[in-house]
């Protein structure tokens, strides 16, 4: 039997949180208020061609100037719902995008804490422990590239037994705590809105926080 499909879910909230935030919210996107980041994923969704520079350095500076258009034409009360309804709907029923979670799940939860969060730092959504599963498989997959660059070895702990570890082997190791959904913002480079624990040798947690910092105190 094929596994369920989370990320519906969380397209759901994503674009809940975009309309209880309204246009001109701030995000934990450097820079981008809500409507950037919903003119962000319609474009991923429906415009590939202008969202490769997400990816593609040479291409960035058009992918920017295409959200930062699209925003700036959405910053009105109903360009803004509008372009949420658009977030809302996906790219399409038959897009490959709407059938894989392992490309869709992560990234619309990461966004829908990015518009959640951009505030200040909120506790985590309820979830099923089966969505929770998902988001750490996800988290699993995505590990050892995020944390490529680590200065020292991560375990990312979830408090319940499960232990992820990522980052250069034979380094010294810092253990980061908390709820999976707080560890995939930690590892998405959201460390300073995440609830989370980090333990380990004071050098090495401070490494850490150079380039993962903790929410100010």
């Amino acid at each position: 039997m094929p596994r369920a499909l989370f990320h519906p879910r969380e397209r759901t909230a994503l674009a809940d949180a975009l309309a209880d935030a309204g246009p001109g919210a701030p995000t934990l996107c450097e820079g981008w208020r809500s409507e950037h980041l919903a003119a962000h994923v319609v474009l991923r969704e429906r415009a590939p061609l202008v969202a490769a520079g997400i990816v593609v350095p040479q291409l960035a500076a058009r992918t920017e100037r295409a959200i930062s258009e699209l925003a700036a034409a959405s910053g009105a009360e109903a360009g803004y719902a509008a372009l949420v309804e658009r977030v809302r709907q996906g790219p399409g029923r038959w897009h490959p995008l709407e059938w894989s979670d392992a490309a869709q799940l992560v990234e619309l939860f990461v966004h829908t804490e990015d518009v959640r969060r951009g505030a200040g730092p909120l506790p985590p959504r309820p979830r099923t422990p089966e969505h929770t599963e998902a988001l750490w498989r996800g988290l699993t997959r995505m590990a050892g590239m995020l944390y490529r660059r680590s200065p020292v070895r991560v375990a990312l702990c979830d408090g319940e037994g499960r232990v992820l570890r990522a980052g250069p082997r034979g380094a010294s190791t810092v253990v980061v705590t908390g709820d999976v959904g707080d560890l995939v913002l930690h590892a998405y480079d959201r460390s300073a809105a995440a609830r989370v624990t980090v333990e380990g040798a004071l050098e090495d947690v401070a490494a850490l926080d150079e380039v993962r910092p903790r929410p100010v105190a």
